[in-house]
């Protein structure tokens, strides 16, 4: 069975120090002090250590195999979405990291597809990059939960999503830049409560800043199977129920009834949740995503859903059929 992970992130193997070049900030840069491994360093300060597998698409595309996965979905880290820096030097970046996954997909077409990134700062150079990453054969754009703070309802945002939703370009939104961070470290709590809260607040932001009403074609995929969404949609539609007057002044639509209109992963880590996002989503509205290559992920790409037992067309529409929808691709791209 085809298989395609729609959600895995991936760098270049040397990235050019931009802090030095611009004059200003901690970008992100790599330093590979052993073999097979490399710093991430945010300025002087240690960010995260890396795997080869961050950046060796050959190494990847054999770790793959040992889990009968075909085809990884790659976009970059979100800390180097780089949001906060001058317009220029954002599309500088983006340029760069979406050149390297243009390069990768044309050295391996069976095995990868790509998401850019773009300077969400700016809304002309995001949709000037935007429309040159369709033209270097990515296949959509991986963005933040929010852009320096500001909700993604806001009206200067809506020119990109109506670029993506014209251009055809899929979108994956992703958490990072968590509210509250520098409050919550301890326990890794920005990682294990802060994320899904992240991508719930995307989602809320999207349905009630009327977005998806604006824009009905617009292809829209939340990392972590959603984040918190779903396990408190009860609880957003009560407020919407009850609060109308703070919660429905922008879009008068039930959040209930948005089932089913975006896609989330399958990055549940548990059955019973899957279960219970299949009950709201449905298996058509669910891509195989694993966060490779990194701890929090699904890094055994599905097991947990094979040993799951679902129905074989529900598996399929998990595995491949929900993510070519997604993406706007046929199967046969990859036969």
């Amino acid at each position: 069975m085809l298989k395609i992970d729609s959600h895995t992130h991936i760098l270049p193997k040397k990235l050019p120090n931009w802090s030095d070049k611009f004059g200003y900030g901690d970008f992100i840069y790599v330093q590979h002090h052993k073999r097979g491994f490399a710093k991430m360093m945010r300025g002087n300060q240690f960010f995260r250590e890396i795997k080869e597998n961050a950046w060796n698409p050959e190494l990847r595309i054999r770790e793959y195999e040992k889990f009968h996965t075909q085809v990884q979905v790659v976009c970059t880290i979100p800390v180097m979405f780089s949001y906060w820096a001058k317009p220029f030097d954002g599309l500088e970046i983006s340029r760069f990291l979406n050149d390297h996954l243009a390069e990768l997909i044309v050295k391996h077409p069976k095995n990868y597809l790509g998401l850019a990134t773009i300077p969400m700062q700016d809304t002309e150079l995001a949709i000037q990059e935007l429309e040159r990453s369709k033209g270097i054969g990515l296949s959509g754009v991986q963005i933040g939960s929010n852009i320096n703070d500001l909700n993604l309802n806001e009206e200067r945002f809506f020119p990109i999503f109506e670029a993506c939703e014209k251009l055809g370009m899929a979108l994956l939104i992703h958490p990072w830049n968590i509210m509250g961070e520098k409050n919550i470290q301890r326990y890794w709590l920005p990682w294990l409560v802060g994320m899904p809260a992240e991508t719930s607040r995307a989602i809320c932001s999207m349905i009630f800043g009327g977005i998806f009403e604006r824009l009905p074609k617009l292809r829209v995929n939340f990392a972590h199977a959603g984040g918190s969404f779903l396990s408190t949609l009860g609880r957003i539609q009560h407020g919407f129920d009850c609060r109308p007057d703070l919660v429905a002044i922008d879009n008068n639509v039930p959040p209930k009834n948005y089932l089913g209109k975006f896609w989330v992963d399958s990055v549940t880590h548990d059955p019973l949740m899957l279960e219970y996002v299949l009950k709201l989503q449905g298996s058509k509205r669910i891509t195989l995503g694993s966060d490779y290559p990194f701890p929090l992920g699904d890094l055994e790409i599905g097991k947990f859903i094979e040993e799951m037992k679902l129905d074989p067309g529900i598996t399929e529409d998990i595995f491949y059929r929900a993510a070519l929808e997604w993406l706007d691709l046929p199967k046969e791209r990859f036969t």
